[in-house]
């Protein structure tokens, strides 16, 4: 599983990258426009709160698992979260629980 999940990080690092650097190659880094590009719509809006609150809950979950499992660059999916998203933080943590079993 620790390979599929390092291919999960990898794919899950590319994806949103691909369209982050269209918006990117469009609007230069311009932060303000897009954080306010995320509401685009209600779906858009939906689907942006479900990512927000899925990410929180994971950081949650991974702080106390964790602690629980000696797993010490756990905030490394914070990073991952913050510049990439759940895509990557996610397979990113499982990735590192593998070395803990």
């Amino acid at each position: 599983m620790k390979r599929f999940y390092l291919v999960a990080a990898i794919i899950g690092t590319l994806i949103p990258w691909f369209f982050f650097g269209q918006f990117i190659s469009a609007e230069g880094v311009n932060l303000s426009l897009f954080l306010a590009s995320l509401p685009a719509n209600s779906v858009t809006s939906g689907a942006t709160a479900d990512l927000l609150i899925s990410i929180l809950i994971f950081w949650v979950w991974a702080y106390t698992d964790s602690r629980q499992r000696g797993i010490r660059y756990w905030w490394l999916t914070v990073v991952a979260g913050f510049t990439v998203g759940l895509s990557l933080a996610l397979p990113l943590y499982l990735y590192m629980r593998e070395d803990t079993r």
